[in-house]
């Protein structure tokens, strides 16, 4: 089959930007290719959502319940809407994605209020949420509902699974739920060398947003409830959020591809080990500091800003905290050794300038 479509990038080109930079892996796309052709129900009726549920609960549990989405902030949006009233609110970390990554759509589109909390590393502690535990019964401010953590954090570090056991046993006894942001759920299972659910349902978990598109899929993610007594009414809230894709099946197929055996677990793990051996490359060149732990798969790092500037127009990166100095790498399923090597041995030059 032709077409009239032509390539308008160097596929050799390889960033260290975001892991959302990549394309999808050759497995999904043969599974989205599959999918395809004659017609199936749309709006999830389908066969291939259908099958996804197996698909979840094996890793998930036997009452996990997935329900398929656009994007992660759909899914951060669904999931915290399902778990609060219209007077609740959600403990975050101040350097949660919900809070500093999606533009207020929890607040202006999911209708609640972040309480958020300063940290070292970007990870809870039962201790960090007290501090906005409270007030339950004071009708002038709003009520903490939820506790929502992120595995990995936004800088990189990853909980273990008796600190997450340790969160919701906490926020259990003060009747609050918990949410775990999964954008990178893989990349935090691959450094725990620990099955998903030993982090997420079996500690205590009660909604899950799980990502696949920074880990090899085209787009779409999905909510994961694991305790279906944590929700209500999930169906509605996704199409209210204008979350419900018309051709779910093309969402479902590409999740089924990554969880039915074990590309997650590769793709996590092979994006996690370029990590490790950039982090290895740049901790040898004077001028260079690494800011945080190296846990899954990103480097924070400090250097010279106009070291950066000019590092940024041979490879792209982001700025995490321009007037430090701070900047962020981030390693994908299909960075290559001889990409990690090159932007180290790219830095270094720069470095000499």
């Amino acid at each position: 089959m032709t077409t009239d479509a032509r390539r308008h990038h160097d596929p050799e080109v390889r960033g260290f930007a975001s892991d959302n930079y990549a394309g999808g892996h050759p497995e999904i796309l043969a599974a989205l290719a599959l999918a395809n052709g004659g017609h199936q129900v749309a709006y999830g009726e389908d066969d291939y959502t259908a099958h996804l549920q197996h698909v979840m609960r094996s890793h998930f549990g036997p009452y996990a319940q997935a329900f398929p989405v656009f994007n992660g902030t759909g899914a951060n949006v669904v999931a915290l809407q399902a778990l609060t009233d219209r007077w609740g609110a959600v403990i975050c970390a101040d350097t949660a994605h919900i809070n500093v990554d999606e533009c207020g759509a929890p607040e202006r589109v999911g209708g609640l209020k972040l309480l958020t909390v300063p940290t070292e590393d970007g990870k809870l502690t039962p201790e960090l949420i007290d501090r906005e535990a409270y007030g339950w019964d004071d009708e002038h401010r709003a009520m903490p509902q939820v506790v929502s953590i992120a595995q990995n954090t936004e800088l990189g570090t990853v909980y273990t699974v008796d600190e997450i056991r340790a969160i919701c046993e906490h926020a259990h006894e003060r009747g609050m739920k918990v949410h775990l942001d999964g954008a990178r759920i893989a990349n935090a299972a691959a450094a725990l060398d620990v099955p998903m659910r030993s982090f997420t349902n079996v500690a205590g978990v009660d909604v899950l947003s799980f990502g696949g598109t920074k880990n090899g899929m085209l787009f779409g993610e999905a909510v994961v409830v694991l305790d279906p007594d944590a929700v209500r009414a999930m169906k509605h809230l996704r199409k209210l959020s204008m979350q419900l894709a018309s051709k779910m099946r093309f969402v479902s197929v590409q999740l089924e591809a990554l969880l039915a055996r074990d590309l997650w677990l590769r793709n996590a793990r092979h994006a996690n080990a370029m990590a490790q051996r950039l982090a290895e490359g740049v901790r040898g060149v004077d001028g260079v500091t690494i800011l945080h732990p190296v846990q899954a798969n990103a480097v924070f790092a400090r250097l010279p800003h106009d070291v950066s500037e000019r590092l940024q127009k041979r490879y792209r990166f982001y700025f995490w905290d321009e007037a430090a100095g701070d900047v962020r790498w981030m390693c994908s399923f299909d960075t290559r050794e001889e990409d990690v090597d090159g932007f180290v041995a790219a830095l270094r030059e720069e470095m000499k300038r």
